[in-house]
């Protein structure tokens, strides 16, 4: 009787048993059918029952039927949703950056830069359980060779990976595939800032200062040098802020403009950024002099911040009467680096006050 019962067993063409929902098509084809989490009939497809079995002349290589089953059953069992939730890569990274309230306007910006480039790329309309780890790799490889530059990319990957671990939270996927080093996978090619030397700022600050055109911006520059400020943190200053009886700048927020043109306040940095700092005698000098040089508009500029309190009696105007920002200094440095450079022998390497102006103590 047993042995009757070992007979009825479905088998395949070559006498292999079949497990509960697996079968064998006409074609050869194997198939198997199973219940998603959903309460849904789904179906696998292989040409192969096991690993080891050779493929009919003409297909292309795949997993073997058993292979699939393993990887559906587990993901079955541990809870994940099937198909990553159908999401793709670009609706991933929309809903991972609609979580992100409150965040400051370059981060937002950051954000919409990369919705930008994901929303152009073939890649961002693959569903997100199809990417594996060798897919993320060469999708990065490719920003590179289109002329992406390697900060754009690290840009690019900050929002990604956090996007798809968010995925591997909820359950839509069991591994993130752009957990790996950047820098392994494309080549580094920006260029690091160098730090200038205390000869070379004495000699830079000498320059400007005797320069017919660029001596307006002397003091601004000193005291960029002197102090350490971030240049957001030096324009956001307002008359107030300098303190010439007790010597200090108080520095808590930040001048931004936005690409709409849109000035607006926000918060240092880091919380550390809140902080007083203490004027030298040339510092305190600079100060004296901006303010005695500053433009009387007829109307002064005012800015706003997120709760609604105004900014005004910023130190440096641009010839529509608006605060200066970051981009007007930027400039500044390009052009006095640049005439320096044309001058003499002895050139001064690149000096940004993007974030802060770095020197070297030698």
């Amino acid at each position: 009787m047993n042995e009757r019962k070992r007979d009825q067993k479905r088998r395949d063409k070559k006498g292999r048993i079949l497990r509960n929902g697996e079968s064998q098509r006409a074609d050869g084809r194997y198939a198997f059918v199973y219940t998603d989490c959903y309460g849904k009939q789904k179906f696998l497809y292989s040409w192969k029952l096991e690993p080891t079995d050779s493929l009919p002349v003409g297909r292309r290589p795949c997993q073997s039927l058993r292979e699939k089953e393993k990887i559906v059953l587990r993901e079955i069992e541990d809870c994940i949703t099937p198909y990553g939730g159908n999401l793709t890569v670009l609706e991933l990274v929309k809903k991972y950056i609609r979580q992100k309230t409150g965040v400051r306007h370059n981060t937002q910006a950051n954000y919409n830069f990369v919705i930008n480039i994901i929303a152009k790329e073939d890649f961002g309309q693959k569903r997100i359980d199809t990417i594996k780890l060798s897919d993320a790799k060469e999708w990065l490889i490719k920003l590179q060779a289109d002329g992406r530059g390697y900060s754009s990319i690290h840009s690019i990957r900050g929002v990604v990976r956090p996007a798809f671990q968010m995925a591997v939270d909820d359950e839509l996927l069991r591994k993130n595939p752009f957990e790996f080093q950047l820098s392994t996978v494309v080549v580094n090619d920006s260029v690091t800032r160098e730090a200038i030397t205390r000869k070379q700022e004495r000699a830079l600050l000498e320059f400007v200062k005797n320069d017919k055109h660029f001596s307006r911006y002397y003091e601004g520059i000193y005291i960029l040098f002197k102090t350490g400020l971030r240049i957001s943190e030096f324009v956001g200053l307002q008359k107030s802020d300098i303190d010439f009886e007790s010597g200090t700048i108080r520095v808590d927020h930040q001048l931004q403009r936005k690409r709409d043109m849109e000035c607006i306040i926000e918060d240092t940095k880091t919380p550390d950024g809140v902080r007083f700092l203490p004027m030298t005698k040339e510092v305190r000098e600079c100060f004296e002099c901006i303010i005695a040089k500053r433009k009387r508009p007829k109307i002064e500029p005012t800015v706003r911040d997120k709760n609604g309190k105004l900014y005004h009696g910023f130190l440096y105007l641009d010839k529509n009467d608006m605060p200066m920002v970051a981009l007007h200094w930027e400039k500044y440095f390009e052009h006095i680096i640049t005439k320096y450079n044309s001058i003499y022998k002895e050139e001064l390497p690149k000096v940004t006050p993007h974030g802060r102006v770095i020197i070297r103590t030698s």
